[in-house]
């Protein structure tokens, strides 16, 4: 990362500030911090990612707005959700919350098990392994519209939109409890959060 940022901003780069999931614990920071170290980095600060991400939303507030926001993310193998206080140019985090077993990945290997399940495939890596990819393209597609079809070796795969939010369902379930604990562990209502990033 540190000479792909040096070969984008043409300079060299000494000192960063690192991004870490809200639910990294002392030790995890501390590694992180060795890890930027090694890199021949001077690691000024580690900030937690919600944070980092209300800090870019809180820059386009004028002075003197006051928000409540809930930064929801969901990355390809971690869930965080964090509420923030923003006012007067301070960010204050009411609570954080999160799942290191829950991210994008799991809905990949969900649609995956539901096609080796559903067409009882043979279960050679070299199937899994396409399976699980065209399981992503899958996902990313049935966004934008209604049904996915491919093909993998000589086996016709196809999902429906619905059949999507129904296979991942039970996962968004698990990050909306997390939010429902941040919530309670923030002492606010849903109906005090003015935006969700």
């Amino acid at each position: 990362l540190k000479a792909r940022a040096e070969h984008i901003l043409k300079t060299p780069v000494n000192k960063a500030v690192i991004t870490v999931p809200a639910y990294f614990n002392d030790t995890q920071r501390q590694a992180t911090r060795d890890a930027g170290k090694l890199a021949g980095l001077d690691v000024l600060r580690i900030v937690n990612e919600p944070t980092a991400a209300s800090l870019a939303y809180g820059m386009g507030l004028s002075a003197d707005e006051e928000k409540t926001i809930a930064v929801y993310d969901l990355g390809g193998g971690t869930f965080d959700m964090s509420i923030l206080h923003i006012h007067n140019g301070i960010c204050e985090v009411l609570a954080t919350n999160g799942d290191t077993y829950l991210g994008g990945d799991d809905v990949d290997q969900a649609i995956a098990d539901y096609w080796m399940g559903d067409l009882k495939l043979e279960k050679s890596h070299h199937l899994k392994q396409n399976v699980r990819l065209a399981a992503e393209e899958a996902k990313k597609k049935l966004s934008e519209q209604e049904i996915y079809s491919c093909t993998i070796e000589d086996y016709n795969l196809s999902l429906s939109k619905s059949q999507f939010e129904s296979i991942a369902m039970p996962l968004i379930q698990r990050s909306l409890d997390c939010c429902a604990q941040a919530l309670k562990d923030a002492q606010i209502g849903i109906d005090k959060i003015d935006e969700v990033v």
